[in-house]
């Protein structure tokens, strides 16, 4: 099937043989994607990402010669110039470090046992230029590693002093954003319409100078915001 010219350009990055294969079958079935290319290790990923500028790479952590984080570090980190769109995708059970590359600039992640509906649904939400942020995995993943995400013995963490430039109900709709909620349940839990809890993203986006939702989640739990259980709403 040729792709057309609108079509979301991917670039895979798994060791693994069945498992990049059945992310090239998946993806290439969709007449809005088209695979551009297919790598094994974290070095070839970089110098591809590179060359063939995807819409959207799909990475996985643990891979040989350089890992997942320090490539998606490379290319989507503070220091890159164009920072790619970096799709994470892991295995839940046995990867401890998928927030260190959300922090290093990671889009979002996924886990590998994932149907093919929601692969193809994070690719095209990654490529809009959103985050994905699973609800499920956002909680126990991030909750899971809450602690190592706060400075230890900080009696005030500096993030703290970056959320006083928040409003009340900004506050309160960070805090759900942390906890994994997309902007559909955050309009249900405050009784607030989709748009207006669009606009209240957007500027908590803006006034913390963060990037996307995956950012503010880990602003959020470095800040003590998130995981205490402490949380107000109005």
């Amino acid at each position: 099937m040729s792709a057309s010219a609108t079509a979301i350009r991917v670039l895979i990055c798994e060791d693994q043989a069945l498992v990049r294969a059945g992310f090239v079958t998946i993806l290439s079935a969709q007449p809005d994607m088209e695979v551009v290319g297919e790598v094994t290790d974290g070095r070839a990923a970089v110098r591809s990402a590179e060359e063939l500028k995807p819409d959207v790479i799909v990475m996985d952590i643990r891979m040989p010669l350089l890992d997942g984080i320090e490539a998606t570090r490379h290319l989507a980190g503070p220091a890159s110039r164009s920072p790619a769109r970096i799709l994470i995708v892991t295995n839940f059970n046995v990867d401890a470090y998928v927030y260190e590359a959300l922090r290093a600039g990671a889009s979002g992640f996924l886990l590998k046992d994932a149907a093919p509906p929601e692969l193809i649904n994070a690719v095209r939400t990654v490529a809009r230029g959103e985050a994905l942020l699973a609800p499920a995995v956002t909680r126990a993943l991030i909750g899971r590693h809450a602690e190592r995400l706060r400075p230890a013995a900080a009696p005030v963490p500096p993030e703290r002093e970056r959320l006083k430039a928040l409003t009340r109900r900004e506050h309160e709709v960070l805090l759900l954003i942390s906890e994994g909620l997309s902007n559909a349940e955050i309009a249900t839990t405050l009784v607030l319409s989709p748009e207006t809890v669009k606009t209240y993203v957007s500027r908590i986006l803006t006034k913390l100078d963060l990037r996307d939702r995956v950012q503010a989640v880990v602003l959020a739990y470095r800040a003590g915001l998130a995981g205490s259980g402490n949380g107000e709403r109005a």
